[in-house]
Order: structure tokens, then sequence, then C-alpha cells
């Protein structure tokens, strides 16, 4: 932790203003409880649903505390930023609402559903680079042949600011507000959620609420911070958490967050996908790969520092996923559930061995969606043959049933994974 002498880049005056500044043009989102997901987690558990924004994202709150901030002379010259997506369309937004020039630089590998609404807000896009880094350097370079005025996507004390009014926001929604879970990228969400929270329970002497951040295992880069002292850089990463793929924690957001946050934990690939599927199928509700890493954290038990029961408040940043992903995340939840599952099967090759087997599953209540048939591979036997079948089930349990029927048959199988 920061010593008291190191005054932090923002503070609750700048939270409070920025408040002032947004109220009138940013969604006050909803904050439910879900029964459902205080089950499952053993928290009470309220969803904070910042991916009902115009534009899917919390990010609009910075950009638009930034742009609210600039001079008639800099407005005139337009913004630039950099962005994987969801700041971009909150400078774009915002920017345009205002009738100022946005330029925005994105990733070559941006999800199309992110370019296509930074677009359609009214913003010119670049694609360039692998990655935010390089993208982020691209834009610095027609920043200056430019001169338009860099809005960068956190490490800023004025976007991080904006950021922060989630913070005032939930300590109104959910009465007696004991954690707050929140993705960490590159740390302005956090860090402005924080300082609000940390400040206003200190200048009103109540209780404390915990911080707890949540990072990508694979770009730890705020945890990465916090233990070396200070940012450092780590080597690029792809993830599906790619509103918090970020290599390097903030020079300006570091400070605050090692100040403010409790904790911070991780969780990989799969367990996002999996709170993304919970939040689809349980709670109706959309998120991308970052807006959903919060949740996955309590759903994995990553942190004992929030007591069991506890009112907790759970951030949903964002909700801009490709639907290719999506889809492929929605497929491969189903198969780690078992509601999906294939089977390699040996059966004798003669007329009607492959009815008796199909009988055998239609009785079991499975449903075939795929099959191939193989006679060349697998080490199959003369005369023999292997059929690969996708079925649909219910779950583990009747995939249990289903594979003790097979076997009491005389069939050799085996899963595939």
């Amino acid at each position: 932790m920061l010593t008291e002498s190191i005054s932090p880049a923002i503070s609750l005056t700048d939270i409070q203003a920025a408040r002032e500044r947004l109220q009138s043009s940013i969604y006050y989102s909803p904050c439910p409880h879900s029964q459902m997901l205080s089950d499952l987690t053993g928290r009470a558990i309220f969803l904070k649903l910042e991916n009902l924004q115009m534009t899917g994202s919390f990010k609009e709150r910075g950009a638009l505390n930034r742009i609210a901030l600039l001079t008639p002379e800099q407005a005139a010259r337009g913004v630039i930023a950099a962005s994987a997506g969801n700041h971009a369309q909150g400078v774009a937004h915002h920017a345009t609402r205002r009738g100022i020039r946005s330029l925005i630089v994105m990733p070559q590998q941006t999800p199309l559903v992110k370019v296509t609404a930074t677009r359609n807000f009214g913003a010119e896009v670049v694609l360039y680079g692998a990655n935010y880094d390089e993208a982020f350097a691209e834009a610095m370079r027609l920043r200056k042949s430019t001169g338009m005025n860099f809005i960068h996507a956190f490490d800023d004390a004025a976007v991080m600011a904006g950021q922060g009014t989630i913070g005032l926001e939930l300590m109104e929604q959910v009465p007696d507000l004991q954690a707050v879970v929140v993705p960490i990228g590159g740390g302005g969400l956090i860090g402005g959620i924080a300082c609000a929270i940390k400040e206003a329970c200190a200048r009103a002497s109540r209780p404390e609420i915990r911080i707890v951040g949540v990072q990508t295992a694979r770009l730890p880069s705020m945890a990465m911070a916090v233990e070396e002292h200070g940012p450092v850089t780590l080597d690029p990463a792809t993830t599906i958490a790619d509103g918090i793929a970020v290599r390097r924690a903030g020079d300006v957001t570091f400070p605050v967050v090692d100040r403010y946050v409790d904790e911070i934990v991780t969780v990989d690939e799969d367990e996002i996908a999996s709170a993304i599927l919970v939040l689809l199928e349980r709670e109706k509700t959309l998120a991308e790969g970052a807006g959903a890493a919060a949740l996955a954290a309590l759903l994995q038990r990553r942190t004992t520092l929030i007591p069991e029961g506890a009112r907790t408040a759970v951030l949903v940043c964002g909700g801009n996923i490709d639907v290719t992903l999506l889809s492929r995340i929605i497929e491969r939840g189903l198969v780690q559930d078992g509601r999906l599952i294939r089977l390699r099967i040996h059966l004798l090759d003669k007329p009607g061995a492959l009815a008796e087997l199909t009988r055998l599953i239609a009785a079991h209540r499975a449903n075939i969606v795929d099959t191939l048939h193989n006679r060349a591979y697998y080490g199959v036997n003369l005369g023999d043959t292997v059929i690969d079948i996708t079925m649909e089930t219910r779950g583990r349990e009747q995939v249990a049933e289903l594979l003790a029927a097979l076997t009491a048959e005389g069939y050799k199988h085996s899963r595939v994974l």
C-alpha cells in the first residue's frame, strides 16, 4: 500500500464533479438483486448492469467526462483514441453528440461488432496493429501529425473520475453494501470506483466496503504491478476478455489501485466463458468476456476476502460480444455441462447395427445431432466400423446412464473431447 504522503490522482470531489457533468447524458444503470447467483456464490449478489449503457459499456462515462473538460479550442481540433472497442464507442458517441470530430485507432483483430458500432456512432476508424499497444503507438503518431486531443482509455485522471461515478451509484442502490467486485484492465474502472467508495465511507464514518479486482490470468498486469510495486509490461497474449487485455497497468491508475483496492484475483478463459453462459442462461443478461470476469471470480470462489452472505455488487461492465464468439462459448459450455456430448462407438459393420445403436440412444432420451462413420482410422478391425455421435442430453446424470447402458450392451465406447 502507498504511504499517506503520496497524493492520489483523483479524489471524491473529482468524482462528485464528474457526476454533475454526466448525469443528464449517462444512464443510471440498474443494480438488481439476483437470488440465483446468490445461491451459486454464497453471497448476496447485486448485478450492476453497465452493459445496458447506450454504447454497451461503462466506458462512455470516462470518455464523456474527459470530453466535457475540453476547452472550445481543444474541441475544435477534435479527439483521437486507441481502443479495443468499448472506449472507442464511448468517445465516438459523445464526441459526435457535441459536434466534435473523432478518430479511433483499433487493433486489426477487434470484433466486427465493435468496429461497426464505432463507425455508426460517427467516428473515423483506423484498423492498425495486432493488439492494443500497437494501436496505441499509431494513435500517438497520428496525434502528433493531426494536433487532435488524445483521450486515453484508462490512464487519465478525468477518465478515471468518470468511471468512479459508478461507485457513488452503488452506494445508493445497495443498502448496507459490503463488497464490490470489479474487472481490471488498465485500472481506470476499479481505481475510480474504489476511490469513490473508500473516501465516501471514510467521510461518513461508514463500515468498510471491500474492493476486489479481477483480471484474466493471461494478462494480470495490475496484479503484477502491485507485486512489483510499479507497472511492468507483460508479453502479448490473447483472451476472450479483450476489454481488459492490457499488457501494462496505467501509471496514473496504479497508485490509486494500490491505495484503495483490497485484493486482486485472476480467472482463466474457461471460467470466464462459463460465467458468460451463466449470465445468459440464468439471468438473461448478455456480457462480453471482460463483463463476466467479476462474476467468474465469485463462481470459482477465488476470493476469501468477502465473507459468506456479504452484500456484494458485481460489475457487468460490458456486453459488446461478437456473435460468432458467443456461439462458440455456448457450445463449449454445453459440452462442459454434459448437455452436449460426442461419443466414439465401435460396432459391427453389418445391416441393422446402426439402427440397434440408435434405438438404445433413443430409449435413454438423448437427441442425436451429428454422426460420422469411419472404417479406416482409430485402429478399426476389418468388418467393424467406428461412429462418432454428437448428442444433446439433459446433463451429466443422463450421460452416465447412457454410458452404463452402452457398456451393458457390449459396445466399446469413449468420449471425444
